[in-house]
C-alpha cells in the first residue's frame, strides 16, 4: 500500500474528539460553499460535496438545510480560509488550515499555543512544501473491482487506490478534484464523502516523551473554534 493508505490508517486511528466538532466544521463548510457558488447544489459542486460529507457525518438533513439558508443571508459572516504553518518541538513540521470570520482572532491564538508549547510559528511557505496537498474520494465498494476501477481513475488523475472497511477510497493531487468528482457522477457512482489531505512527504520518528511534547501542541490548536485540519511531519502508530 502506498503513502495514502498509511497516512489514512493512522489518522483514523486516532482520537477523534473532534467529532463533537465535526457539524460545526461542516457548517462552515457550506457557508464558505454557497458564498463561493450559490445555494443550489446542482449547479454548486463544492456545496454538494460538502452535503455528502454532511450525510457521512450522520448530520440531521435539516441541520444542512438551515446551514444552507443562513449562509444565503448578505449577514451571515464571512469566512475566510487561512493556512498557518510553523514548528511544534522536536523539529515537527505543522501545517493549520483554518476557516476564520476574524483573522486577528486566529493568528492571536495560534500563535499563543506555539509560544506556550515551546513551538515558533513560521511564515508563509515555510513547511507546505513538505506536504502533498491531495483530494479523496470514498464510493461503496459494492459491485466495483479495485484494480479495474484505478486503471480506469488513472486518466482523470487518480494516484492510488484501495478498499477499506469503509468502502472504496481514491487519492488524487489537489488539482483532480473536479476531473474525478465530475467523472464519478457521470457513471451514477455514489460518492459518500470527499475532501481534501496534506500529507507529509517525510515523517520524522520520535520517542515517547516528545511525542507528549508535541501532542500536547497540536491538542491545544485542535480544540480552537477557528481550525480545521492540523497536519504534521511526526510519524503516527496506526495501533
Amino acid at each position: 500500500m502506498g503513502r495514502a493508505f498509511e497516512f489514512r490508517k493512522a489518522r483514523k486511528m486516532k482520537r477523534w474528539s473532534a467529532m463533537a466538532k465535526t457539524f460545526t466544521r461542516i457548517g462552515k463548510d457550506i457557508v464558505i460553499a454557497v458564498k463561493e457558488g450559490g445555494p443550489n447544489p446542482e449547479t454548486n459542486a463544492r456545496l454538494r460535496a460538502v452535503i455528502q460529507n454532511a450525510k457521512a457525518a450522520n448530520m440531521p438533513k435539516e441541520n444542512v438545510e438551515r446551514a444552507i439558508k443562513k449562509a444565503s443571508d448578505k449577514d451571515t459572516a464571512n469566512y475566510k480560509e487561512v493556512l498557518f504553518e510553523g514548528y511544534a518541538p522536536h523539529g515537527i513540521a505543522v501545517l493549520i488550515e483554518t476557516a476564520t470570520d476574524n483573522n486577528n482572532r486566529t493568528v492571536a491564538n495560534i500563535r499563543s499555543y506555539f509560544n506556550k508549547c515551546n513551538g515558533t510559528l513560521g511564515t508563509q511557505g515555510s513547511v507546505e512544501f513538505m506536504f502533498d496537498h491531495t483530494c479523496n474520494f470514498r464510493i461503496p465498494a459494492e459491485g466495483q473491482d479495485v484494480e479495474e476501477l484505478e486503471l480506469e481513475m488513472i486518466d482523470f488523475g487518480v494516484e492510488e487506490i484501495f478498499a477499506d472497511e469503509d468502502g472504496i477510497v481514491m487519492y488524487a493531487p489537489f488539482e483532480s478534484f473536479g476531473a474525478i468528482q465530475k467523472e464519478l457522477e457521470s457513471r451514477g457512482l455514489e460518492i459518500l464523502s470527499s475532501g481534501f489531505d496534506r500529507i507529509p512527504q517525510i515523517t520524522k520518528e520520535l520517542t515517547p516523551e516528545q511525542v507528549a511534547d508535541v501532542e500536547k501542541l497540536l491538542e491545544k490548536i485542535e480544540e480552537d473554534d477557528d481550525v480545521m485540519n492540523v497536519y504534521h511531519t511526526m510519524q503516527e502508530s496506526a495501533e
